[in-house]
């Protein structure tokens, strides 16, 4: 991408979307098109045809999204996928209708059948049951990455999905009802830590595994597939023995680790001095959810973050910013 292009980053203030801006404007891209949800709704069809008509950005990141933990996904699946529909829908239809050279959709792991063979690769995708705690989510996500997919055969455009692994970093969300694990478990540590409580009690029994990955790593890696040259980047597209999930490819770390042992790594970033407690009769989710990131590693991409250092950063900014 030109340093001058025009790069429109949707969902610029999420986890995500925050992260990608740091990173393009570090990396010397000013041209940045930017909105709140305010000022636009991209669950409004006209309202996005207005923005890309008026605006014709030349690059699409598509970090907008609903996104939560099992408790949000189970407690509002109707909005999960309504919500992540329309969004997908309206963007990817307005990028090919202005004539967007590259769009990069963000998507999930979830995406992938509960019970799929181990690490994950993109082929995988469509191949089970995906996890009932998340489906709705998991079912918009599909969409979005069959969207580009069928724009890209029938129209020709260039439109890569990209599925990262878990993610955190500075921005996250630490609500305890809507957040993911990692942000959680550093809020429970650091209010039990701050209470003087004994114990800090962990959702499920431990036992489950997760992949995790710095959301600034992340944005280094989307900035890297959209300035991929053109054979690189074409050849992520079309199916071919060397590609056969097309317009797909999996970001992380390619490292897993049990919940029990990052509640422990939590519990040391945050100097919390109490026991821990399972509680059993809560859903543990997909029992393992590891990325096979061997299709990025051979274009050339790794993470850079350490899990422990990530954790010790993000605990810093929660309480700098709290």
């Amino acid at each position: 991408m030109d340093k001058n292009a025009k790069i429109y980053v949707a969902g610029h203030r999420g986890l995500v979307g925050s992260a990608l801006v740091r990173k393009l404007q570090s990396e010397g891209f000013r041209n940045l098109v930017l909105r709140t949800s305010k000022e636009l709704d991209l669950k409004n069809p006209a309202a996005v045809a207005e923005f890309f008509a008026q605006e014709k950005p030349e690059y699409v990141f598509l970090a907008a999204a609903k996104v939560g933990g099992i408790v949000a996904n189970q407690s509002y699946p109707a909005d999960f996928i309504y919500d992540n529909l329309m969004i997908e829908c309206n963007v990817i239809h307005q990028a090919y209708l202005t004539g967007v050279e590259r769009l990069l959709f963000l998507g999930s792991s979830c995406i992938y059948p509960k019970l799929a063979p181990q690490p994950l690769k993109e082929e995988y995708l469509l191949t089970g049951p995906l996890e009932p705690t998340n489906d709705a989510y998991a079912v918009a996500k599909i969409a979005g990455i069959t969207m580009c997919r069928a724009y890209n055969r029938q129209y020709g455009t260039r439109y890569l999905a990209a599925m990262p692994t878990n993610l955190y970093g500075p921005g996250d969300n630490f609500d305890l009802e809507k957040s993911h694990v990692l942000p959680a478990l550093i809020r429970k540590f650091h209010e039990a830590k701050s209470a003087g409580t004994d114990t800090v009690t962990v959702w499920g029994t431990g036992a489950p595994y997760r992949e995790f990955l710095h959301v600034d790593d992340l944005a280094d890696a989307c900035l890297f597939l959209m300035n991929l040259a053109e054979k690189e980047f074409d050849s992520l597209l079309a199916p071919s023995p060397e590609s056969p999930a097309p317009a797909l490819i999996n970001i992380g770390s390619g490292e897993e680790i049990t919940i029990r042992e990052l509640a422990l790594l939590v519990k040391e970033a945050v100097g919390f001095d109490g026991s821990l407690v399972f509680d059993s009769s809560k859903p543990d989710g997909t029992p393992r959810k590891l990325c096979d990131v061997s299709k990025l590693h051979a274009l050339g991409w790794k993470h850079r973050t350490r899990l422990e250092e990530g954790i010790r950063n993000v605990y810093q900014w929660f309480k700098e910013t709290r």
